[in-house]
């Protein structure tokens, strides 16, 4: 087997990647019927639920160190109404990295992680315009932050992989 295929620890079949990255397509907070509402808003990379919450997508990073590489969550974090204002004021605006970093809540359950994932506290820091926030999870012992301070193997990717690709199969 090559570096670009992985033997599926769920099915046994060979596929290709092991793919880098899975996201969300919106915080766990929104609903479909909210996309006729007035004061709802979901694009790709903001979301505003009746004008009173307000969400952003960023990238957790988990340093692949066997592979030289890094693993993402896309995944969106509820910002205060200041906060939100202020990223959108400066979304377009070049040297916006040099941005204080914005508290928030992982909006996002990310399936496979117990306990939950879903409101842990982040700290989201804005990065060169054209690249997506990154989402610093606060140090704990929940999993998903260990493996965010210490990194994962390939096998860890593997089985991420393995685990996501076919409960998506079912979505």
């Amino acid at each position: 087997m090559n570096t670009d295929e992985f033997a599926c620890g769920t099915c046994g079949s060979t596929h290709s990647g092991p793919p880098l990255s899975f996201a969300a397509p919106a915080p766990d907070f929104w609903l479909p019927s909210y996309a006729d509402e007035a004061g709802c808003l979901l694009d790709s990379d903001l979301c505003v639920i009746s004008g009173e919450q307000f969400f952003i997508r960023g990238l957790i990073e988990l340093p692949v160190w066997d592979m030289n590489d890094v693993f993402t969550y896309s995944m969106w974090v509820s910002l205060s109404r200041p906060n939100f204002t202020r990223a959108v004021d400066i979304w377009e605006q070049p040297g916006r990295e040099s941005e204080p970093p914005y508290f928030g809540w992982l909006s996002n359950e990310i399936a496979g992680y117990l306990p939950s994932t879903l409101n842990l506290k982040t700290n989201v820091h804005t990065r060169a315009v054209g690249r997506l926030p990154y989402i610093e999870l606060e140090p704990t012992s929940h999993p998903l932050s260990l493996e965010q301070q210490a990194g994962i193997s390939r096998a860890r990717v593997e089985e991420i992989a393995s685990f996501h690709l076919h409960r998506l199969e079912g979505v």
